[in-house]
């Protein structure tokens, strides 16, 4: 099963590469359902992995100067301080279990994958209806609205804290609506934030035994796929058109929700009414 998902990691860090936003959020189902490593410890891999494969994403972006740090930064600070939040004090104070009912229980980890699986819901939505921005890639006037961005990259922060995913399919088109960023460089602008603000996770550090339950030898394997993976997707994009893939990897992640959703449905008793 490690093998299969190493895979899935390489394949995480090429969506990233050709459509800029949408393949971390398979990085948690992998943990799950692939590796079988808890919801909650899963969502800490998650965070780890799709900061440091953002921030190699990032580094080359800047490299070909896309991206817009002033932007970035407004909107990165507040989305760092809510996934810190997040890890800190909103996920330790979830109880184990949430619900218990005869033969229907709703544990910690049922809710984080179900509340998962609507985010890539949401996800889906956003990729399939694929009309974020009429912004072409030429140079516009940047004009922010700081308030929005200060208080979407608080929400996205959050959200993504609980959940582990990179979050890149609401901040650009949080960035194009309300910074009129070009796509390119709202693209490249998201794996900034994605960088900074996935490591809002050093709220995990204060939990008991944190650094000694990391199983590193999964972990660092495991990112160094996706990084592998960001070059390739880099380096395909020269060739194929990430915008005629979005929609369709958006299906994809439309099915692997609906599995998630089913899933959490059936272990949690609901079926057996």
């Amino acid at each position: 099963m490690a093998i299969l998902g190493f895979f899935g990691a390489l394949v995480i860090g090429i969506i990233l590469g050709l459509i800029g936003g949408g393949g971390s959020i398979l990085t948690v189902p992998i943990f799950t359902y692939i590796l079988e490593i808890p919801a909650e410890k899963a969502t800490a891999y998650s965070l780890f992995v799709v900061g440091t494969t953002a921030l190699v994403g990032a580094l080359i972006s800047a490299k070909h100067k896309l991206i817009d740090f002033k932007t970035g930064l407004i909107f990165a600070f507040p989305a760092f301080i809510g996934v810190y939040l997040s890890r800190k004090y909103i996920l330790p104070n979830i109880p184990d279990t949430l619900f218990s009912y005869h033969n229907i229980t709703l544990n910690k980890d049922m809710a984080i994958m179900i509340f998962f699986a609507i985010i890539m819901l949401l996800a889906a939505f956003f990729m399939i209806r694929g009309k974020a921005s009429n912004n072409n890639d030429n140079e516009v006037e940047v004009k922010y609205n700081i308030p929005m961005l200060i208080i979407e990259g608080l929400i996205v922060g959050v959200l993504t804290g609980i959940v582990g995913a990179g979050g890149g399919f609401l901040i650009i088109p949080a960035l194009v609506l309300f910074a009129r960023l070009p796509m390119k460089k709202a693209v490249a602008t998201s794996l900034m934030i994605i960088a900074i603000k996935s490591f809002g996770s050093i709220g995990d550090i204060e939990k008991p035994n944190f650094w000694i339950q990391i199983d590193w030898s999964l972990l660092l394997p495991f990112t160094i796929f996706s990084i592998l993976g960001i070059f390739i997707g880099l380096y395909m994009n020269k060739f194929i058109d990430g915008k005629k893939l979005k929609k369709g990897f958006g299906f994809f992640v439309l099915i692997v929700a609906v599995f998630i959703l089913v899933e959490e449905i059936i272990t949690s008793g609901l079926f057996h009414i």
